[in-house]
C-alpha cells in the first residue's frame, strides 16, 4: 500500500545482509494524539498504513516521563538511574544548554554496538544527552550527526531560564542558529530530508537511522499548509502532528523506492508522554507524571514478513528492549557488557511466542521509586493499586481486595531501591553507574551577535538563571 503525500509536497543481497533499523522517535507526542491509538482531532493516514502494515504496542514504556532520561534509557537500553541520568544538573529534571552532565562515554550505545558489527549510523533530530563536545552523538557511536544539541524551546523566548540561540550542527559544527518562528516551522521537513538523503546515500550497506523529531514539542511551529489543514482544535499543535504523520510516509516512501522495504525493520515511539488535557486520552495524566500518561506512549513496529502485520498487542514491552532486541537482529551478543535492564524482545515481536519476557517495569520520576507493574498491576509508592487491564485510567485502588498481591510488589520495590536507589527515602543504588560530567573547560560556540551581554564574537551556551 502506498503512503499517502499531502498538504505540502556493498555488493550482498538484500536477503544476505543485515537488516537495516529506523527508530523514529516523536518529542512530547501522546498516547492519543494519533489515529492507531484512537485520535479523533488528528488525521494520521501516514502512521494508520504503518500500524496496518505493523504492529501496534498498546502498553508500549517509555523509561521517563521526560526527555532526557528517556532518551539515556533508549540508547543504553538502561533505565535513567543506573547510567545516572535522572536528573540534569542543578536538580533539573532534564538537561539544559551548558550543563556539566551528559552521557557517560564509557556507556555502551546501540549506535556503537551497532557500528561495530558494520552498521553505518546516523542521529537527525534533538540529542538532549548533553551539549558539551564529549557528549554530542559523534562520541557515542553515530557516523554522523545533524541536529538540536536539546530542546526547541531551550531559545532565548524560554521565560524560566535566559537560553543562547538555539543551535543546528552537522557533526559537532554550528551550521545555523533556529531563531524565528519561520526556522522553528522548518525543523522537522530538515530532519526529513536529512533523513532521506543518508539513506540513499548508505542504500547498499547496512545501517541505523534514528530519527528523534523535535515535534511536536512546543514551541508549536510547522509550516503553514499543515497548521490550516489539521482537524485539531489547536492549530498550532496539530500541524506539528500532522507534519510528523507527514515526515513518516516519506520516509517509507524512499524505503520502498530504493528496494530497502522488506529489509528494514521501522520503529516508532515517543519519548514520553503528551502535554493537554486530551494528549493521552483514556489515560491519566501526561509527561512530567508517573500516571500512566506520563510513561505509556504510542508504539509501532513494522518488518515486512517478519513482524505480524495488521496487529494490536496489549503485552507489556519498554524502550528498554529495544536495543537488544535489535542486537540480536545484528546478530551482536550483548552479553558481554555491564548490567542492562533490557530484555530482547525479538520472539516476541516476530510471534514465535505470545507472551512478552517482561513482567515488570519501574516508574522513577527524579530518581524517586513512583511506581511499578507487574503484569497488569500497577502500584504507587503509597500503597495504592491499579489493576490496569480493567482501569487503564487508574481511578480505583483495589489493594483492599488483593493483600496477596500489594505483598508481591512490595518485594519488587525492595528489589528496585536495592538495585537503583530511591531518593525519596535516601537510598543509593547499588548498581547504578556514574553520570558523565565535563572533563575540559571547552565551551561549545555558536557565532552570533551580543544582544543580551553575551560575548561579542560568539554566543557561549550558558545556562543563567532569571
Amino acid at each position: 500500500m502506498a503512503f499517502f503525500f499531502y498538504y505540502c509536497h556493498r555488493g550482498v543481497s538484500q536477503e544476505q545482509r543485515q537488516p537495516n533499523f529506523v527508530l523514529i522517535n516523536i518529542d512530547d507526542l501522546g498516547y492519543g494524539e494519533i489515529q492507531p491509538f484512537g485520535s479523533v482531532e488528528n488525521v494520521t493516514p501516514n502512521l494508520t498504513i504503518l500500524a496496518e502494515e505493523g504492529t501496534v504496542l498498546t502498553s508500549f514504556y517509555s523509561a521517563s516521563s521526560v526527555c532526557s532520561p528517556s532518551r539515556a534509557a533508549l540508547l543504553t537500553g538502561c533505565y535513567p538511574q543506573r547510567v545516572g541520568l535522572g536528573l540534569g544538573g542543578n536538580n533539573n529534571v532534564v538537561l539544559f544548554p551548558a550543563d556539566s552532565l551528559g552521557l557517560n562515554g564509557d556507556e555502551t550505545t546501540l549506535a556503537e554496538q551497532l557500528k561495530m558489527a558494520g552498521y553505518i549510523t546516523a542521529c537527525i533530530g534533538k540529542w538532549h544527552l548533553g551539549d558539551q563536545p564529549e557528549f554530542l552523538p559523534l562520541n557515542h557511536g553515530f557516523d554522523y550527526y545533524y541536529g538540536i544539541p536539546y530542546s526547541n524551546d531551550m531559545w532565548p523566548r524560554l521565560r524560566s531560564f535566559k537560553c543562547p540561540p538555539l543551535p543546528l550542527l552537522r557533526g559537532c559544527e554550528v551550521i545555523d542558529t533556529i531563531d524565528t518562528d519561520e526556522k522553528q516551522a522548518l525543523l522537522c521537513d530538515r530532519f526529513t530530508n536529512e533523513a532521506i538523503s543518508f539513506i540513499g546515500r548508505n542504500k547498499d550497506q547496512p545501517f541505523f537511522l534514528y530519527l528523534p523529531h523535535s515535534f511536536i514539542h512546543n514551541p508549536w511551529f510547522s509550516q503553514a499548509c499543515f497548521a490550516q489543514n489539521t482537524q485539531n482544535s489547536n492549530r498550532e499543535k496539530g500541524g506539528t502532528i500532522a507534519e510528523v504523520d507527514y515526515s513518516v510516509g516519506r520516509i517509507m516512501n524512499t524505503l520502498k523506492t530504493l528496494g530497502l522495504d522488506e529489509n528494514t525493520l521501522v520503529w516508532f515511539i515517543s519519548d514520553n508522554g503528551g502535554v493537554g488535557p486530551t494528549a493521552n486520552l483514556p489515560l491519566k495524566g501526561g509527561k512530567g507524571t508517573y500516571w500512566e500518561g506520563g510513561f505509556r506512549v504510542p508504539g509501532i513496529v513494522r518488518w515486512p514478513g517478519k513482524i505480524p502485520a495488521n496487529t494490536r498487542n496489549s503485552q507489556l514491552i519498554s524502550a528498554l528492549d529495544i536495543f537488544p532486541t535489535l542486537a540480536r537482529l545484528a546478530g551482536i551478543p550483548v552479553s558481554d557488557l555491564p548490567i542492562m535492564d533490557g530484555m530482547d524482545m525479538t520472539d516476541f515481536l516476530t510471534g514465535q511466542t505470545k507472551i512478552s519476557p517482561r513482567e515488570v517495569f519501574y516508574y522513577y520520576w527524579r530518581d524517586e521509586l513512583a511506581a511499578i507493574r507487574y503484569k497488569n498491576w500497577k502500584m504507587l509508592f503509597d500503597g495504592r493499586l491499579f489493576d490496569l487491564k480493567e482501569d487503564v485510567n487508574e481511578s480505583t485502588d483495589v489493594s483492599g481486595q488483593h493483600p496477596e498481591i500489594v505483598n508481591a510488589m512490595q518485594k519488587y520495590f525492595e528489589k528496585a531501591r536495592k538495585d537503583l536507589g530511591d531518593r525519596r527515602l535516601s537510598l543509593k543504588g547499588q548498581n547504578c553507574r556514574s553520570v558523565g560530567r565535563k572533563r575540559s573547560h571547552l565551551k561549545f560556540l555558536i557565532p552570533g551577535t551580543d544582544e543580551n551581554g553575551w560575548l561579542s564574537d560568539y554566543w557561549v551556551i550558558e545556562r543563567i538563571k532569571n
